[in-house]
């Protein structure tokens, strides 16, 4: 028991001194002082965006980051120079409309099917009330009507900014 207890507790020590050598550098996109809508990007992760010298959306994977510059596999790139960053796949908000879009059509969906399969039950044939349809009907629509509503893109303008955090102890 005693060696299962030190045990845990060296792999403990282990991993706070392992958590501290660590950098804590990310990229961090910045809309107006609300830390909920802040998004972090972290050395090793991969980021899209569109620079001011080209016009299209560039994936690549981020290598390392200094005070003025972002390192990336296939460029270099200063914060300044980026336009937009897709944040489709990293905006947390994202998640929340994402369920509630599968949440409001799976409810249409489910509502209709349970209406079907009572009535082939009580009735021996397929016969969907018209109050229910139109139920089903408001509920997947209000889904569909939920789909653009997401966020895709992050730009660079007004309050929206981007920084570079570098957070080591040397």
């Amino acid at each position: 028991m005693k060696k299962i207890i030190l045990f845990l507790f060296m792999a403990m020590l282990l991993q706070v001194a392992y958590a501290q050598n660590q950098p804590k550098d990310f990229i961090l996109l910045k809309r107006g002082s609300n830390q909920k809508s802040q998004i972090r990007f972290y050395p090793g992760e991969s980021i899209t965006y569109k620079s001011k010298k080209l016009g299209y959306f560039i994936t690549d994977k981020i290598v390392n980051l200094d005070t003025d510059f972002i390192y990336l596999t296939e460029n270099i790139l200063s914060p300044a120079d980026i336009e937009e960053i897709d944040i489709r796949n990293k905006d947390p908000r994202n998640r929340t409309l994402r369920n509630l879009t599968a949440l409001f059509i799976g409810a249409g969906g489910l509502l209709l099917t349970v209406d079907g399969v009572n009535s082939i039950y009580q009735e021996g044939n397929l016969n969907i009330d018209s109050g229910i349809a139109t139920t089903s009907g408001i509920l997947i629509g209000t889904g569909l009507v939920l789909l653009p509503l997401r966020y895709k893109t992050f730009k660079q303008k007004g309050n929206n900014r981007i920084q570079v955090i570098i957070m080591r102890i040397d």
